[in-house]
Parts: structure tokens; C-alpha cells; sequence
């Protein structure tokens, strides 16, 4: 990851992250996506950057990119039997349009799978929405393979991707 810096958001960096997020849901908007078509989870991206687990990339200083990487496996997708310890999980990854592009998103999932090597982990894990295709397949693209998807009627995500971790 030439160049790009991830390290931990801090806690006063919120408005960073709900930036990011809110640029994203503009731009899914934009093509008639309606995902994240809501206001950011403020009270779960403070909790997640209190706890050390929402990270910022930045190039040249300038923050770029979010992800949330934990250990929370939603029990409304991920049952036992995918052994859910086994795994780290992707949460609100978003780049900004100007670095569209660039790797950058590609670059992120690959440090979130070295981080869960890191923790002896076995699978690098996430839910998408149901219906955006676009997004499928840059996940296949970045070596994911889809799982399987759960359809909850209260849900709009739950298409379960997995890496494994070499």
C-alpha cells in the first residue's frame, strides 16, 4: 500500500467518518442506488471508534477512505456453523470519488485481510446489499466468493462474502 496510511480513527475524527460515508451515499443515490440512503450510524461509528476499530486511509496527509474491521459477526447472517470466530468482518468501507479508481478500496480489504492473519484468523468476511450487483462483483474481483445470500424481509443487505486468509 504505497503511499496510503491506515491507521486507527480517533474518537474527535467522526465528522471524517461520517464525510466519507455520507459522499458515498450521494454517489450510490446518484446512479439510483439506494443504499446507505440514510444518516450515518453516528452512535455506532463512535462506539466502533472508541473501540479502536473504524480506521481512516489517508494519502498526502488527506483522508480518503473508511473501514470498520471487527470481530462482530451479525447473527442474523452468520450462523454457527460458519464457525464466526474463525473470521474478521468488514463494516462501512467508503472511498472518496475522488480516489475512485485508484485501488484504494481493493488496497483496504487487502490490509483487513493481513490484520486478520494477524489474529490467526481464518476467513476476511462481510455482507453487502442484496441487490447491488456493481458491488458483487468488485468483491469477486478482490477475491471474495459469495457464500450465500440471506433474504430478511427487514434487511436490504445480506449477500455473504468471504476470503480466505493464505
Amino acid at each position: 500500500m504505497k503511499d496510503l496510511l491506515v491507521r486507527a480513527g480517533r474518537p474527535d475524527e467522526l465528522g471524517v467518518v461520517e464525510a466519507l460515508l455520507r459522499e458515498a451515499s450521494a454517489w450510490l443515490a446518484s446512479r439510483s442506488i439506494d443504499q446507505w440512503q440514510y444518516p450515518p450510524h453516528s452512535d455506532r461509528i463512535a462506539e466502533a471508534l472508541k473501540r479502536g476499530v473504524c480506521f481512516l486511509a489517508f494519502k498526502d496527509g488527506k483522508p480518503i477512505a473508511t473501514i470498520q474491521v471487527d470481530d462482530f459477526a451479525d447473527p442474523e447472517f452468520w450462523t454457527p456453523e460458519d464457525r464466526p470466530h474463525a473470521a474478521l468482518y468488514v463494516h462501512r468501507m467508503a472511498v472518496t470519488r475522488d480516489f475512485s479508481g485508484a485501488s484504494i478500496g481493493s488496497q483496504l480489504l487487502d490490509w483487513a485481510s493481513e490484520r486478520a492473519a494477524g489474529q490467526g484468523k481464518r476467513w476476511l468476511r462481510l455482507d453487502a446489499w442484496k441487490d447491488n450487483q456493481g458491488l458483487h462483483r468488485f468483491y469477486e474481483n478482490s477475491g471474495f466468493s459469495l457464500l450465500r445470500i440471506v433474504d430478511l424481509p427487514h434487511r436490504r443487505s445480506g449477500a455473504l462474502f468471504q476470503r480466505a486468509i493464505e
